[in-house]
């Protein structure tokens, strides 16, 4: 129960401060100050989660060799939770109308402030996830993992409830739901940190008396040259690294995409990221089914085709009705292309090897998440200096986006088919509902 909670509990963060509500607040903070029509803060927002990952990917193998064989993955676990809800907390005093604090504007302290967050939220995720093999086997994993993702889903959908009351009741300009949400992370997070307990570890052999930041690099670089060996692998990673880039991206960009090109209000912005979480749900055990039938190549070939689908509608459209419908349609191809991926993924490995390998899988995800939001605010940028509106800014950099869907397409039709196995269901710190 403790495992299972701390998912539902942690998608508070993802909801409101990296999705839905806090995008859209700190891009009008930067412009009401600024007055340069929101390319700065469109730009900024995509700057914090590159800067985020940067400093999670290059402490990841660190993190992963603690979780190993340290014995100390729940002091980790309580210091980074405590890290994202102390800041998260801090975030409901970065009010407008603060006067600039030791000469930073308020939006300058709000966007270091949430990337502390971020960092908070992120870092604790490896070591959350080093559980799920000491509370399942082999033949529950799946089920446990599984029970602790359709929590997150619960819990993101109770969080939207609870922002969009607030929201309604005292307007856009609270920040009263950024401490709720901290709030709600804190109090649903602590059965994990009651009950869930450490157990004895110990390094391999040949890692003895090395530190802990040799130990992570080691594996890194030790599993990079293993990978060579897997014919149809290498490739198959260079094609999930720019679609989860792209993925990454759009998700992270969604609400000020909505707000600029739609038209959409802070309301609508959450009603829209409920209707889209219902959608992933059924999607990702859909194009399960599928995958088993037609195999997770093709299936994951089509759940990407899909998302080009959508972007290509929201570049085009400007009906606020499209992109609805985007939503519902970007959705399905959501869980489902993760899910897809992760499973092909394991078809490649053997038995023995999935722990290490998946933990290389969830790595690449995370350089990944560093290239898209970075190319996007670029593009934002450039746009501003060539003159163009933010509207059309925001659409030439979601077409950034669609290259990379595009490329990862070409890609993937040159990877070869992994022999079918057993559907691999571990559910990764990737895995979290909207990001």
């Amino acid at each position: 129960l403790g495992w299972y909670l701390y998912d539902f509990a942690n998608t508070s963060f993802t909801v409101l401060m990296v999705t839905a509500l806090f995008p859209v607040f700190f891009r009008a903070m930067v412009t009401a100050q600024v007055g340069d029509g929101g390319f700065l803060g469109t730009a900024l927002w995509g700057y914090a989660g590159s800067i985020t990952m940067i400093v999670i990917a290059v402490t990841s193998p660190i993190l992963g060799a603690i979780a190993d064989f340290s014995g100390s993955k729940k002091k980790f676990l309580i210091f980074y939770t405590a890290l994202c809800v102390f800041f998260n907390s801090l975030l409901f005093f970065t009010t407008p109308e603060l006067p600039p604090i030791l000469g930073l504007p308020i939006w300058g302290w709000a966007w270091i402030i949430f990337i502390l967050a971020n960092i908070g939220f992120q870092g604790a995720l490896p070591f959350y996830n080093a559980w799920l093999p000491e509370i399942s086997d082999e033949n529950s994993i799946g089920k446990v993992g599984g029970i602790g993702f359709a929590a997150g889903y619960v819990g993101a959908l109770i969080t939207i409830i609870i922002a969009l009351v607030s929201v309604i009741l005292l307007g856009t300009n609270s920040t009263l739901p950024f401490l709720l949400g901290a709030m709600f992370f804190l109090v649903f997070s602590i059965p994990s940190i009651k009950y869930l307990k450490n157990r004895p570890a110990t390094a391999k052999p040949e890692e003895e008396g090395m530190s802990l930041a040799m130990v992570g690099f080691k594996r890194v670089r030790k599993t990079l040259g293993e990978i060579r060996g897997y014919q149809g692998l290498p490739l198959f990673m260079v094609a999930y690294f720019l679609f989860s880039d792209a993925i990454t991206t759009v998700i992270y960009y969604a609400a000020l995409f909505g707000e600029t090109v739609y038209s959409f209000s802070t309301t609508d912005i959450l009603i829209f990221f409920a209707v889209t979480q219902l959608t992933a749900i059924p999607g990702a055990f859909i194009f399960g089914y599928v995958a088993d039938r037609i195999k997770t190549k093709p299936t994951l070939m089509i759940t990407l085709s899909i998302w080009v689908f959508a972007l290509v509608v929201a570049f085009f459209g400007s009906d606020p009705i499209l992109w609805w419908i985007v939503g519902m349609i970007a959705g399905v191809g959501m869980g489902s292309a993760q899910r897809t991926a992760r499973s092909m993924f394991g078809q490649y490995i053997p038995e023995e090897k999935k722990s290490e390998m998946y933990g290389f899988y969830a790595l690449t995800g995370k350089f990944a998440a560093i290239l898209g939001p970075a190319v996007y605010a670029f593009v934002i940028t450039l746009s501003e200096g060539a003159g163009l509106g933010l509207v059309m800014a925001n659409k030439y950099a979601r077409l950034s986006v669609l290259i990379f869907f595009v490329v990862s397409l070409i890609i993937l039709y040159f990877v070869k088919q992994p022999v079918m196995g057993k559907t691999d269901e571990v559910f990764l710190e990737d895995d979290q509902p909207f990001v």
